[in-house]
């Protein structure tokens, strides 16, 4: 064989280094294809059901997101307490919120504690939404991790999110200037923002959160509310997409890892389809030991970064 690039060789014909037994090849040189799919995700950062499906959710982004541009829309749960009434949910008041949310917890095993609703109420989940939307503007890529940081304090540390002072600590956690997003976002520059979505969010006829709604090229679109199953994401993208789908490989657990939140023990069930008694086998297996600590909130295992 030659190894000296500088050769060419006599019996390939060829200059340089050659490893390829076939010289005659059909390379595809168009560009890779661009998503059909614009899939609007409509949530809010006191959502506890937006909580609830996260890892469905992000198992799903993390296939199939080759499919779709992302487009996260706040929807504005809660302008504030003065009129408002969740009677499907019996919740007229900061108070009777507390009870809801523990079960909502509960029943999908992503830890909520909910306490803060009995003695430091969330006022408007306006305030968060807008740091959201000036972090998009500005910061653009940064906003789902701020989204995430911000529901992990709301909902598992009990952290009130609708505080500057803790909205500043969770900005500043992301590395971005804290101070200068969170006074930007109280700003009517930022109001007119979040007015955009939520105008954006009536125009597909959002009634609730979460609600997913994808939308392809040729304007046909699929709305799904609540809680889905991985099926029902994949089996409504591929409505929309004439090709069949391919999923990408998962992501190995010290990627998970290295995005920087933390990783509960459902969202890596459902990442990689094993079972609860399991979650502690596989992280050991797939993390060295030293790069990550388990601990236990809320009757929930989770793992962190060491």
């Amino acid at each position: 064989m030659n190894t000296n690039p500088m050769i060419c060789d006599l019996k390939t014909g060829v200059c340089g280094v050659g490893e390829e037994d076939e010289h005659t090849q059909i390379i595809d040189f168009n560009p890779q294809p661009q998503p059909k799919v614009t899939l609007y995700y409509a949530t809010d950062p006191i959502c506890s059901h937006c909580w609830a499906i996260e890892p469905t959710l992000n198992r799903f982004i993390q296939q199939y997101g080759k499919y779709f541009h992302l487009q996260p829309l706040m929807g504005g749960l809660l302008a504030g307490w003065n009129g408002f009434a969740d009677k499907a949910n019996g919740i007229q008041q900061p108070a009777d919120v507390a009870g809801h949310w523990k079960e909502v917890g509960a029943h999908y095993r992503m830890p909520i504690d909910g306490s803060l609703w009995l003695n430091n109420p969330v006022m408007s989940s306006y305030p968060p939404s807008r740091v959201f939307k000036v972090i998009q503007q500005r910061h653009p890529g940064k906003e789902l991790a701020y989204l995430r940081s911000a529901r992990e304090a709301v909902f598992v540390f009990n952290r009130n999110i609708g505080e500057d002072e803790v909205l500043t600590d969770i900005v500043d956690s992301l590395g971005l200037p804290g101070d200068e997003i969170v006074q930007a976002a109280g700003l009517e520059a930022a109001q007119e923002l979040l007015e955009e979505d939520f105008q954006k969010v009536a125009q597909l006829g959002v009634r609730g959160f979460p609600t997913l709604v994808m939308i392809n090229e040729e304007n046909q679109g699929i709305k799904l509310v609540g809680s889905r199953t991985l099926q029902n994401y994949v089996d409504a993208l591929q409505q929309l997409i004439p090709e069949p789908l391919t999923p990408a490989a998962l992501p190995a657990m010290p990627e998970l890892l290295a995005e920087g939140h933390l990783l509960f023990s459902r969202e890596i069930e459902a990442m990689y389809d094993i079972g609860q008694d399991e979650v502690e086998a596989f992280t050991a297996a797939a993390l060295p030991g030293q790069s990550y600590r388990t601990r236990q909130i809320l009757g929930e295992m989770f793992i962190e970064p060491a």
